[in-house]
């Protein structure tokens, strides 16, 4: 799946590889990382063609069992090419500079580069030429003006001759009046309005309330403390949404074609048009397109590849991951032999699906819940820090995933990290009281199953996570959740901040909460978040994002490109999918419902 990538390092050594999709073969060059080798890729193209072009017949004949039991005497062949390669790229010497006789401008005669008094450049005579004529066609419009106002002049003249002296005077002077009046009125008229707008009056809302203390949640005994918020009523069925689910079970993401019917009535009755064209027609119709025994070129797949990688840009992938995707199918399928019915379309989508399928299943699965048992069994808090941009989610996911925990037994400590957010505290204060609400210690026998840790606004946030920690180890709770700050990737300080927190406390897990509707900015935001956290970390092996929750997917429809996105550029599995407002829209990720819903028209 990512084949468009052909080079792979690792740790000293650099890998670069080359497909032969017709006989199933990989080559493969080593060398290392720290050599500029600029013959590589010649070397491995000629390796390929030669070691193809001499054992056709043996590969045709015998197949993949003649490649495992063969012997191939291709060491001689090989130090040939390796040679021939490396002399190819050998340093040039330098071009020699041009002797002034080689050069344009020895050809350029000096009577041509004198220049007289008086003369101008050609250049600008020609400008020149071009102001005179616009001149004189501004004149030329000008003129038949001037010859109406000459003809409106002597009407004016008649009306004043008819007038005598007096009434001339009289009337110039009610003119000047009129005019003086209305400049004044306009003058005058802003004045007593600009006085009147001194000062700003508060704005009373109509279902407000006027007294300022009773909005005022921020009590200052709870700052500073652990102890648990007191207990809110309010109707479960709101926080809970479906009530005949299984408590504590993370259901998978599922995803219903609207169209299944559709296509069902269109596969029954297939006749109907093709009776109107004819028979012959319907049949060369269905026959169109298939490709019979041969082999794919990339020409074959290249106008199927176009529409593809504009229909995942479509969908919301990201438009790099999507031209990297085309790519590596396009390696894949290159030469391989396809079958009789067959048609170009249909292997290059199947060739795609999987790569996708392959792409949302990372080798590595991250398993919270046998995480934290595990943690348990050493007696220790299991740490979880939630990361991101602004207004993605964080704390609402966060005061998801602790009802999960908590209806899985374990008991969960909010660490308040987020201390430069107004109303960050109370926000997860307000959580806190209606998870209370909703498992009561009562419950639990009279164990308390989440609470606060806070210690109110501009604090570091490093240290509040260091110490919740603590708490929790001594205090015996099972999870501890880190609510973080949103930051924008390109925000150096904040992302040293970051990066602070996690190499300070080693979390076990780190998360990053992004949300579903972003396409391109997905890839720019996990490369910086991951680049700050390496650059910025003090360890030698530093701390990088472990999994990603994916939250505002119920607002997306079938645009879900974003999870392509964020898994193929960390190579990281999607942990949580958030997908509405109650505690209970919490979903785990099924690949191949996220598959169907991209590669749907």
């Amino acid at each position: 799946e990512r084949g468009g990538n052909n080079s792979f390092t690792h740790e000293a050594l650099t890998l670069k590889y080359k497909l032969d999709n017709q006989f199933e073969l990989v080559f493969v060059v080593g060398f290392q990382k720290i050599l500029t080798l600029t013959y590589v890729d010649k070397l491995i193209d000629d390796v390929h063609k030669e070691f193809r072009d001499k054992y056709r017949n043996e590969f045709q004949q015998k197949g993949t069992l003649g490649l495992l039991n063969g012997t191939f005497d291709f060491k001689d062949d090989f130090m040939r090419l390796l040679r021939d390669a490396e002399e190819s790229s050998k340093v040039r010497a330098p071009t020699v500079m041009k002797t002034f006789e080689q050069s344009l401008k020895s050809q350029k005669t000096v009577k041509c580069m004198i220049e007289t008094r008086g003369e101008k450049p050609k250049e600008k005579v020609k400008n020149k030429k071009n102001k005179g004529s616009k001149k004189e066609g501004i004149e030329a419009v000008a003129a038949p003006g001037k010859a109406l106002a000459g003809d409106k002049q002597p009407s004016a003249a008649g009306e004043k001759e008819e007038l005598t002296k007096d009434e001339i005077l009289q009337k110039n002077r009610e003119e000047f009046f009129k005019r003086h009046m209305k400049a004044g009125e306009k003058s005058r008229s802003p004045k007593p309005e600009a006085q009147k707008e001194k000062g700003k009056k508060p704005r009373v809302w109509d279902l407000g309330n006027s007294n300022a203390k009773v909005l005022d949640y921020s009590n200052s005994a709870t700052n500073g403390s652990a102890e648990a918020c007191p207990v809110e009523e309010f109707d479960p069925d709101i926080a809970l949404g479906d009530r005949n689910r299984e408590p504590g079970r993370l259901y998978d993401l599922e995803y219903e074609s609207d169209d299944e019917a559709e296509e069902e009535k269109v596969i029954q009755n297939p006749s109907k048009p093709s009776a109107k064209k004819g028979g012959l027609g319907g049949m060369f119709g269905m026959l169109k397109g298939l490709v019979g025994s041969k082999s794919l070129t990339r020409e074959d797949m290249d106008p199927v590849l176009e529409k593809m990688k504009d229909h995942l840009i479509a969908k919301n992938v990201a438009a790099e991951i999507a031209v990297q995707l085309c790519e590596s199918v396009a390696k894949k399928l290159e030469g391989k032999v396809m079958g009789t019915f067959t048609t170009v379309t249909s292997t290059v989508k199947q060739a795609l699906q999987e790569a996708l399928v392959q792409i949302l299943q990372p080798q590595r699965r991250v398993d919270v819940l046998r995480d934290v048992m595990d943690a348990q069994r050493h007696r220790r808090p299991y740490v979880v820090t939630f990361c991101g941009v602004n207004g993605v989610g964080k704390s609402t996911n966060l005061a998801k995933i602790s009802f999960w925990l908590i209806e899985n037994g374990f008991s969960v400590l909010i660490a308040a990290c987020d201390t430069f957010r107004a109303g960050a505290v109370e926000q997860l204060r307000t959580h806190t009281r209606r998870l209370n609400a909703l498992h009561p210690p009562e419950s639990h026998g009279g164990r308390t199953m989440v609470q606060l840790y806070e210690k109110g606004y501009g604090k570091d946030a490093a240290g509040i996570a260091m110490e919740a920690i603590s708490y929790a180890r001594n205090q015996g709770f099972d999870v501890v959740l880190v609510d973080t700050a949103g930051r924008m990737q390109d925000n150096a300080p904040l992302m040293t901040a970051l990066a602070k927190l996690i190499a300070v406390n080693a979390p076990d897990l780190v998360l990053f909460v992004g949300e579903a509707l972003v396409g391109n900015e997905a890839v720019d935001q996990l490369v910086k978040f991951n680049k700050a956290l390496a650059d910025h970390s003090m360890a030698q092996t530093p701390r990088l994002i472990d999994g990603i929750v994916l939250t505002k997917f119920d607002t997306i429809d079938d645009k879900v490109g974003a999870a392509i996105s964020m898994t193929y550029i960390t190579s990281k599995p999607i942990v949580f999918v958030g997908t509405g407002q109650t505690y209970c829209d919490l979903r785990s990720l099924n690949a191949k419902a996220v598959v169907a819903a991209l590669m749907k028209a």
